[in-house]
């Protein structure tokens, strides 16, 4: 529909322009910039009152464009059963990635949230978008833009895709899954997050990865 192009094209500007960006995600809400805009990802962290150590997570539109921002060990077939979905994969970070972002480690978690606004605005965007949850750092993760409110005026916009998941529902606000693949042949569970069981099945059973710490 118009409005839904339109609603993408006016986000993917605002990111552009350097603003902070509130979107619904297939797991909780999240504030968004472009990754590779240095001064952006400091105003993240400034929004959220988060630790500086703390990694931020890069959101693109397809399985393709990660191995642009990634060094890959795993199979392709892999990253495609667990993306797009509520998984967050950590693997080595590529040259391509801005410097800035998480200097602090040569790795970097990567999110393709199953929703299909989402995945239209990071197509719509040229590179990466760094990606983290719409709250206040150590404060609960939000599943509707009014238990965010204390952050809009700092935002240039919010995308209000409605409830995600039941708000009654302390499950789903556990965020994504967030798995270690950086090592080959093994991988670690960084935060269980909403998918761990499936996660784990497919890693151990179908691609025969074995935990880190075994």
């Amino acid at each position: 529909p118009a409005d839904w192009r339109e609603a993408v094209a006016a986000t993917a500007g605002a990111l552009q322009a350097g603003g902070l960006v509130a979107v619904p995600t297939d797991t909780v809400y999240g504030v968004a910039c472009l990754a590779q805009d240095s001064a952006a990802v400091r105003s993240i962290y400034s929004l959220k009152g988060r630790n500086g150590a703390k990694p931020l997570a890069i959101c693109l539109g397809d399985v393709e464009r990660l191995y642009r921002y990634c060094h890959v060990n795993v199979p392709d077939e892999l990253l495609r059963d667990l993306l797009p979905g509520p998984v967050t994969l950590v693997l080595e970070r590529s040259e391509e990635l801005n410097k800035d972002l998480n200097p602090f480690t040569s790795l970097v978690g990567v999110r393709i949230p199953d929703h299909p606004f989402m995945r239209d605005l990071a197509r719509a965007c040229s590179g990466p978008l760094a990606l983290t949850s719409a709250n206040i750092s150590s404060r609960g993760s939000t599943l509707t833009v009014l238990e965010f409110q204390d952050l809009w005026p700092q935002l240039s916009l919010v995308i209000d895709g409605g409830p995600i998941g039941d708000i009654q529902s302390p499950e789903c606000r556990l965020g994504s899954t967030v798995v270690d693949l950086s090592v080959s042949g093994k991988f670690s569970i960084i935060r269980p997050g909403c998918a761990l069981t499936p996660t784990v099945e497919i890693l151990q059973k179908k691609y025969g990865l074995v935990p880190e710490s075994s």
